[in-house]
């Protein structure tokens, strides 16, 4: 079986923790990224109208590019993203429920500027049908991971 290491980032901070630790353990590399791409207001969560912050509120789907070849050839599989509203953005649920994790060892990881990592698995578990099991921890560095 192998890893799949895939990341939402929308600063570039989870991508480079992610690149880097998906080429330190040899793992294949998938970015989420939104159908509509967020822009720097969109993000600008001390904002309380911001994209961000209604999609967080109103718990919206938010639209994915790309697909996941061969998904089922990943019996672990890392998620990375920023915590928004001590839990992952929207676009990471919608990207998980597009595809079946039964028997998938989850690792979620998070970078956040401040906020702590919360409840994210938990939150989480209901859009990733079927995980085996599923962990989720707050990163600075892929020496974290």
């Amino acid at each position: 079986m192998a890893t799949l290491v895939t990341f939402f980032s929308a600063g570039g901070k989870t991508a480079n923790v992610a690149k880097e630790f998906a080429s330190r353990i040899g793992a294949d590399v998938f970015e989420i990224v939104p159908q509509e791409p967020y822009t720097s207001a969109d993000i600008k969560w001390t904002n309380p109208v911001a994209r961000c912050n209604r999609e967080q509120i109103a718990g919206k789907e938010v639209p994915v590019n790309g697909k996941i070849e061969d998904f089922d050839k990943y019996d672990t599989v890392y998620i990375g993203f920023p915590i928004w509203y001590g839990q992952a953005p929207r676009v990471i649920h919608t990207f998980g429920k597009g595809y079946d994790w039964s028997g998938k060892a989850v690792h979620a990881f998070a970078t956040s500027g401040g906020s702590g990592i919360g409840k994210t698995a938990e939150k989480l578990k209901p859009s990733l049908a079927g995980v085996a099991s599923l962990d989720a921890k707050l990163v600075h560095s892929a020496d974290e991971l």
